[in-house]
Formats: structure tokens, C-alpha cells, sequence
């Protein structure tokens, strides 16, 4: 009874016009995702310009300084430009460093430790983060609320003005999700449009036969988590999956990242420790910590590499850069980064 009283006492809404549906297109050649992360939550224009809104927007951290895009920079392929760790609210910084947003859709779990498994929830984790936007989601979508233009945004997506977290969440699954690389060099020359020079052609054998197994093609990542015998911080102690796992097996392990436009996405590593291309080949080549007991059974005789191999190494990864993606203005939107 109550609830009919309640419902008698809503002003009807006239449902919003049907969305423009949008298909995810697989890179030709390219596995399909392990699952499809927009069975649930189908891909529309209208909800992936709330998505790029959304993440674009400073309102969705405390004080309003930390959008997602703010520790996700396009021209860096979606990563922390140059930073080991990002800004956070009040003066504070992250433990990890940021990883590039592309490709998602073909990304099991989430965070270096894969503590998220699905794209939608992974907002939640950043947004409610003390060093990192510091808000809480009934803030948010206080201020969302206020906002004259969400209302409209939401109902162009999904059919309704009602602004909730599922919906903020879903919107920012449908831009993220759709952040696809796949137009490099490397991929212009598997496609036959672009050939390597011979020092990129010598690389990339180079790599094939020594890199692949783990940065598997063409994601340039098997989405495992491995311990590549990296020293424990002791400022950070940070022990990668077993954090989210509590087994000792999984000591030091953390996801093995994309290679793709790797030349954009220092520093490197979890930690960021590594400025360069040439410190962290130097890592495999002399650097590993042979050990620890977790060390990936691929790496306990470290990878000899020769100067040349590395620098030709280094060529054939210059080629995974994809500008297509880091300058489409489909994903860009003016926005004020942290300064200091």
C-alpha cells in the first residue's frame, strides 16, 4: 500500500529516445574477448559520450582536482605522463604507478595485483581511494545531480534521467572499454601496409624469441602475473598478487603488462622505478634477483641480450607506438591536470 502511494505521488516521465547502439569491432586477426563486457551493458553513442564526460570530470574526486583523466593522460596512452606515482587528494600520492587504459575490453582482471575483475567496478577503487580522489559515491552523485546537464546525458543513455551509481559506472565502462590500439607500426606491418627496417626486423625477431612467451601478441600481454625479480621496495613493501590471494606462492607477482605503446607509458614497472627502456632490458639482462622463490621459471637464468640486441630491441618496440589512438580526438576533452 505504501508503495502505491508513493508511486501516485511521482511525476510520470516520458521515456527517453532509443539510443544509438554501437558495435565493438574485434582489430581483424585479433582473439575475442574472454568475456564480452558489453553483454550487460550495451554500447552506445549516447553512453559513451556520458562515459568521456564522466571521466573527464574533477567532480568525481573530493575536491574536485582529480578527474580519472588526470593520472590517465591520452598523449601518454592513457598513463601517468613521466610520473612514477601520481598526485592524489591533499597532497598525497599513489603506490603503484599507473597503468595505460586501451584495450580493456580483452582484460580479465584488473590493477597490477588483479584485485578488480570487471570493468565496471573498477571506478569504485580510484574514486573512494584516500590518496587518490578521496570522494565517496552519494557525494558524487550529489554533485552530479546539481549539474543541469547529467540529467539530460542520462537519459539519452539509458532511457531515464535517474542518475545512480550502477549508471555512472556502466557509462564509464562504454568509454573506457572503447580505448582500442590497434593501428601502430607493428600493426600496420602485420597488415601488410608498412614494413620494418632492418633494425626493427632484428628486434622484433629478437623479441619473438625471447619476450613473447609473456607479452604475447598481438596484446603484447598473456594477462598472467609473474614475479620478474624486482627488489622489495621498503618504503612501499608491496607484494604484488598476494595481497589479493594471501598464498606465498603468489609473493611478488604483479600483471604483466601490455607492451603496447610502451615508449609513452614510462616509468615502468608497478613501482615505476625504471626511467627507461634500456634500465629495465638492463634488469632482465643482469638486474633479476635469481633468489626469490617466487621468480617465473622462464627468468632464473636472467635473458642474455648484447648491446645491439638491446638497442635493436628497443627499435622494434618504438614501433608498438599507436598515435592513432593517443591523438583521436574521439577520446580527447579539455582538461586541467594537477600543476606543480
Amino acid at each position: 500500500m505504501f508503495a502505491l502511494f508513493v508511486g501516485a505521488g511521482r511525476k510520470p516521465q516520458t521515456p527517453g529516445p532509443k539510443p544509438t547502439y554501437l558495435e565493438f569491432k574485434i582489430p581483424a586477426g585479433w582473439p575475442k574477448p574472454p568475456t564480452d563486457i558489453f553483454a550487460r551493458n550495451r554500447l552506445s553513442e549516447e553512453g559513451f559520450q556520458l562515459g568521456k564526460k564522466l571521466f573527464y570530470d574533477g567532480r568525481l574526486s573530493k575536491d574536485g582536482n582529480f578527474p580519472c583523466a588526470g593520472c590517465h593522460q591520452q598523449f601518454g596512452a592513457f598513463a601517468t605522463y613521466d610520473h612514477d606515482f601520481s598526485h592524489g587528494y591533499n597532497n598525497t600520492f599513489t603506490t603503484r604507478n599507473a597503468p595505460g587504459l586501451f584495450n580493456l575490453a580483452w582484460m580479465p582482471k584488473f590493477h597490477w595485483d588483479g584485485g578488480v575483475n570487471h570493468i565496471e567496478v573498477q571506478p569504485l577503487s580510484p574514486i573512494t581511494a584516500p590518496n587518490e580522489m578521496a570522494e565517496n559515491l552519494d557525494s558524487v552523485l550529489r554533485k552530479l545531480k546539481k549539474d543541469t546537464a547529467y540529467p539530460r546525458l542520462f537519459r539519452a543513455a539509458f532511457g531515464s534521467s535517474e542518475i545512480n551509481s550502477q549508471r555512472m559506472l556502466k557509462a564509464l565502462a562504454q568509454f573506457t572499454g572503447s580505448i582500442i590500439s590497434a593501428n601502430s607500426k607493428y600493426d600496420k606491418v602485420q597488415r601488410g601496409e608498412a614494413s620494418f627496417t632492418p633494425g626493427e626486423q632484428n628486434g622484433y625477431n629478437f623479441f619473438k624469441a625471447n619476450c613473447a612467451a609473456c607479452h604475447k601478441e598481438p596484446l603484447f600481454t598473456d594477462h598472467s602475473f609473474r614475479n620478474n625479480g624486482l627488489s622489495v621496495s621498503p618504503y612501499l613493501n608491496d607484494f604484488g598478487r598476494m595481497r589479493i590471494t594471501g598464498k606465498k606462492a603468489d609473493s611478488l607477482k604483479f600483471k604483466v603488462p601490455s607492451l603496447r605503446n610502451v615508449m609513452l607509458t614510462f616509468p615502468y614497472m608497478h613501482d615505476g622505478r625504471f626511467f627507461s627502456l634500456g634500465a629495465v632490458i638492463d634488469h632482465y639482462r643482469n638486474g633479476i634477483l635469481t633468489t626469490q622463490p617466487t621468480l617465473d621459471s622462464l627468468l632464473v637464468k636472467r635473458i642474455a641480450i648484447s648491446n645491439k640486441e638491446k638497442n635493436e630491441l628497443i627499435y622494434f618496440l618504438n614501433t608498438l607506438t599507436d598515435t592513432t589512438m593517443t591523438r583521436d580526438p574521439r577520446f580527447s576533452e579539455k582538461v586541467k591536470y594537477f600543476s606543480h
